[in-house]
């Protein structure tokens, strides 16, 4: 807030305008926005006439008359008559003035309508009782003059106590760059209200937020309190909303202002560990069997964990995150590997398939956890154990060959992930086990593909064979000959059913017959080169 000080208000450089306002001892009163200012500014203004006249213009229709309230430093104003005017009333007419050779200066000289300087007039309290008057100066170039009460003023406000405290006798201070004029007159109302809850009931969050930055600044505490206690009780609509009023009452608060009540919305004293409440929604999530809310709830949390990685946190917190979903995805496995057995049995048995359908769907359920959860550790940048401890599931790949297709497909989604994983960067597994991967896995995928092609609305067999293929590459030339002349033989069987490398094949093509011949030729050429400057 700018210098305070002792003032004179020129009358003859302003427009003065009174402004239709009533304060009642309940404290109820009508301040313009502005808005308004602006719009009754260009109404007053005589540059928009065609002639200039000297008689006075009418009034405007369904206008509230009053007499205009006087403001002078010489003599006291007298007092305006007192009525209650609804927030959707517009002012009053302009004064009369006259209009003669000044009026002819200004359409010479045509000044820009926001270069003029502007003044209203409002008196607060009982009509004519004022002993005290506030001068704002506005940034948007208003002037407004407050007829108040030194003893309200005093009463309410720390900082008008401090300055009237040094100065008893003042009449008048000016408060200069006012940023927000028109809620300043607002918090000023505010101190003549017996009941502040209930003004502040109808406003909206951030006009709350304006009110309680000028309480503040004028050390009005009732009026911070209200304000919090609305702030409190009042629902944030957005993230936006939610963030103003956050950091606003954080700094309060660092200000030795009681704000916890607030605070309590966004922050918990609970001292049980956010983790241990994240593994039991992940606990949840993977136990439940209704498929509609489970799915919906897989998304959503992926979603938010996003977020949440986005947001720096202490390296504790997110080991101990990354062992809860390792713990997770150890039970998910054990059961899904159990089922596997089972289903293999049941094949063996030759039963029939209504005793095979509970198997097939839990299969089904706990495979799309794994991938769940794996898709929560690429995006944690923590999934090189799981690729590790997948590649190790021979047992399991084993038993994928005993089971048709429609029982085992699911599993292959996890393996098609991970080369997809590999194949951007997404995680970095060491040679042996993205060797190892490939060995158990590639194949049993492979058996799959034409079905996962067209029974699987999720899977893209693009993406799936450029993730393979680069997975592939990313091995010893020795490896990469092996892989690629097995896949030749599968693919020269079943063509499209199989994933098409055919990218990959023509990489390893060149590595392995074109680089040699052209580095050979190279260092022929060197050769060549030296002999002659030897013979030389």
């Amino acid at each position: 807030m700018a210098e305070i000080r002792l003032t004179r208000v020129d009358q003859g450089q302003t427009k003065i305008k009174n402004v239709p306002i009533a304060v009642t001892p309940e404290g109820f009163w009508c301040c313009p926005s502005p808005v308004v200012f602006h719009k009754s500014l260009k109404s007053q203004n005589p540059l928009n006439k065609t002639k200039p006249s000297s008689s006075p213009p009418p009034p405007p229709k369904n206008s509230i008359q009053k007499k205009p309230i006087q403001v002078s430093d010489r003599r006291p104003a007298p007092a305006p008559p007192r009525s209650m005017v609804s927030d959707d009333q517009q002012y009053v007419a302009p004064e009369r003035g006259q209009v003669g050779t000044s009026m002819v200066t200004e359409r010479s000289e045509r000044p820009k309508i926001e270069n003029l300087p502007r003044k209203v007039a409002i008196e607060f309290g009982e009509a004519g009782t004022c002993d005290m008057k506030v001068v704002l100066l506005g940034k948007q170039g208003f002037c407004v003059k407050l007829s108040v009460h030194r003893d309200v003023l005093k009463e309410k406000s720390i900082f008008f106590a401090d300055k009237l405290s040094v100065q008893s006798d003042l009449s008048c201070l000016q408060i200069d760059d006012c940023e927000d004029v028109e809620i300043y007159v607002e918090t000023v109302g505010l101190m003549y209200c017996k009941e502040m809850k209930q003004r502040l009931m109808k406003q909206s969050v951030p006009r709350i937020l304006r009110i309680l930055r000028i309480a503040e600044l004028l050390g009005f505490t009732s009026c911070t309190q209200s304000c919090l206690e609305y702030l409190e009780a009042a629902p944030w609509v957005g993230d936006d909303e939610e963030e103003k009023v956050v950091s606003t009452v954080l700094r309060l608060q660092g200000e030795g202002v009681g704000v916890n009540p607030v605070l309590k919305r966004v922050f918990s004293d609970i001292t049980k560990a956010p983790n241990d409440t994240l593994s039991n929604i992940i606990e949840l999530v993977l136990t439940s069997k209704e498929e509609k809310g489970r799915r919906e709830m897989k998304t959503i949390v992926l979603k938010l964990l996003k977020e949440k990685n986005n947001v720096p946190s202490h390296s504790g917190s997110s080991d101990i995150c990354k062992e809860m979903i390792y713990r997770s995805c150890t039970s998910c496995l054990d059961s899904l590997l159990a089922l596997f057995r089972q289903a293999a049995e049941l094949e063996l048995a030759d039963k029939s398939s209504g005793n095979k359908e509970p198997t097939v769907k839990n299969i089904a359920l706990e495979a799309d956890n794994l991938s769940w959860l794996l898709e929560i550790l690429v995006n944690k940048q923590a999934a090189d154990e799981f690729a590790m401890i997948w590649a190790k599931q021979q047992e399991m790949a084993v038993l994928h060959e005993k089971l048709p297709i429609v029982s085992r497909y699911h599993v292959s989604c996890i393996s098609a992930r991970l080369y997809v994983g590999i194949g951007r960067g997404e995680l970095l597994p060491s040679k042996d086990t993205r060797q190892l991967l490939l060995q158990t896995w590639l194949q049993p995928l492979i058996n799959d593909f034409c079905w996962l092609q067209h029974g699987c609305r999720s899977f893209d067999s693009k993406v799936v064979e450029e993730g393979i293929g680069r997975t592939v590459l990313t091995l010893p030339l020795e490896d990469q000959q092996s892989i690629m002349l097995s896949w030749v033989g599968s693919f020269l069987k079943v063509g499209d059913k199989c994933p098409n490398l055919q990218k990959a094949f023509e990489v390893w093509w060149r590595r392995t017959f074109i680089r040699p011949y052209v580095e050979g030729q190279g260092n022929n050429n060197v050769g060549s080169e030296t002999g002659f400057f030897d013979v030389v």
